[in-house]
């Protein structure tokens, strides 16, 4: 009878981190009879990610795009615990959170990333990041508390500094940012802000790549630099910031800009924890994991999305993309591979399926590269078809709902009416 006891008890399985990655292997154990499955995640809600900026830029409620993971889960056989992850006890196979301990059998790591300020200290404590809910609130304070000072400033140099922004990183988030805001300048400035007629300020975009998008391809590269500009971003390509003070930017090629707005999106490095091995360490400090995203060297702990790197797939040497369909679609097969575990069956490498890359810029503007930059498109089809994969890919009715409404009401107004100053709690 004891020993039919033991056998009764699921193995219990912690997923750190419930982001793309994370939420995709949860759900695909959704009702499963094998496993005790335990979500950690230090905030209660999930959020979209690739929508933080239209938060950060006022055209977005943070309901819009984050849902809570306790009603996620209700009635799923899922458990939640809102914690921090401090340190791994790989020995006792034990979690040592902000508010206490946690037992595992099997571990998936899915925590993602964070800012990558690349040492430079000065600009990590001035500039505005965006990986998170509190830090887009963060944002949208500061870009509208920037635009109310200005609009009382009598001194045109400071006024000037205070409407400048500028934007590092040419990626997809620097790129939707600069576009927002350029929307913003052109149809939304004069009318909330009658004495800055005429002196809006500029938007910087600066890369140290030749390119804008730079995954994405030639075709691409061109015509996300002529709908910027068109929009009056003035692109900077081959360029670097080197410091910022909080009044002047200063770039590689010797160009110093006044701005009081910093927005960094030059890159990312995975989260680590104390108690993982530096030699499971590669590339961007992304855990090194086989075939089946098992990372290497150790025992019944796993990797998936931005946090893993696999160096067996000869397309991707230097590991899959960070972007959420390689994050969900490892996911999906890990907890698949789960279940064949638990019955006894052979389990199945993942294999990455490119489904392409977009970007928006602006209300009427997209770029989209699919089946490996084989397939491009542009304007009304590739607005269209953004707008339509990143409403299905939000979690939850309500968010699709909500979200729908806004963008509706912003593009038939060019305009929104979430441009009030919230006080943001923790941010990065």
């Amino acid at each position: 009878m004891e020993n039919q006891k033991k056998a009764d008890v699921k193995k219990r399985i912690v997923i750190v981190g419930g982001g793309f990655a994370g939420l995709s292997f949860a759900e695909q154990l959704f009702g499963n009879k094998f496993y005790e499955v335990i979500l950690v995640d230090k905030n209660n809600y999930n959020y979209f990610t690739p929508l933080l900026y239209q938060v950060a830029t006022s055209f977005l409620d943070p309901s819009s795009i984050s849902y809570p993971f306790r009603k996620l889960f209700r009635d799923q056989g899922i458990g939640f615990r809102m914690g921090e992850l401090l340190k791994v006890d790989l020995a006792s196979k034990k979690l040592i959170l902000n508010d206490g301990e946690l037992f595992y059998d099997y571990l998936v790591f899915a925590a993602g990333t964070k800012t990558n300020f690349f040492g430079n200290e000065t600009i990590k404590d001035n500039v505005l990041a965006l990986k998170g809910i509190d830090d887009a609130l963060h944002m949208r304070n500061q870009l509208i508390r920037s635009r109310e000072l200005a609009s009382v400033e009598k001194d045109p140099a400071e006024r000037q500094a205070l409407l400048n922004v500028v934007v590092a990183g040419g990626g997809p988030t620097g790129v939707e940012v600069a576009g927002m805001l350029a929307e913003m300048k052109k149809f939304v400035l004069e009318k909330d802000y009658p004495e800055l007629k005429g002196l809006q300020g500029q938007i910087y975009i600066v890369d140290g790549q030749p390119n804008l998008l730079a995954p994405m391809s030639q075709k691409t590269h061109q015509e996300t630099r002529e709908i910027l500009e068109g929009l009056g971003v003035i692109v900077k390509l081959n360029t670097r910031v080197l410091s910022y003070d909080k009044s002047e930017v200063v770039f590689s090629d010797g160009h110093v800009i006044k701005a009081k707005t910093l927005i960094w999106a030059a890159g990312v490095t995975a989260l680590r924890f104390e108690g993982i091995p530096e030699n499971c360490m590669g590339l961007g400090g992304r855990m090194v994991t086989d075939v089946y995203n098992q990372v290497l060297g150790l025992e019944n702990v796993y990797a998936i999305g931005d946090i893993s790197i696999q160096e067996t797939d000869l397309a991707y040497p230097n590991g899959h993309p960070q972007l959420a369909q390689p994050a969900i679609q490892q996911g999906h097969r890990l907890a698949k591979n789960f279940i064949a575990l638990a019955k006894e069956k052979p389990l199945k490498p993942f294999k990455y399926f490119d489904r392409g890359n977009m970007a928006i810029i602006g209300r009427n503007h997209a770029v989209a590269d699919l089946l490996k930059n084989k397939l491009h498109f542009r304007g009304f089809l590739g607005l269209m078809s953004w707008l339509f994969i990143h409403l299905i890919s939000l979690v939850s009715y309500d968010n699709k709902i909500k979200t729908f409404y806004n963008w509706t009401v912003a593009y038939l107004t060019s305009d929104q009416s979430l441009r009030m100053i919230f006080r943001s709690g923790e941010r990065e």
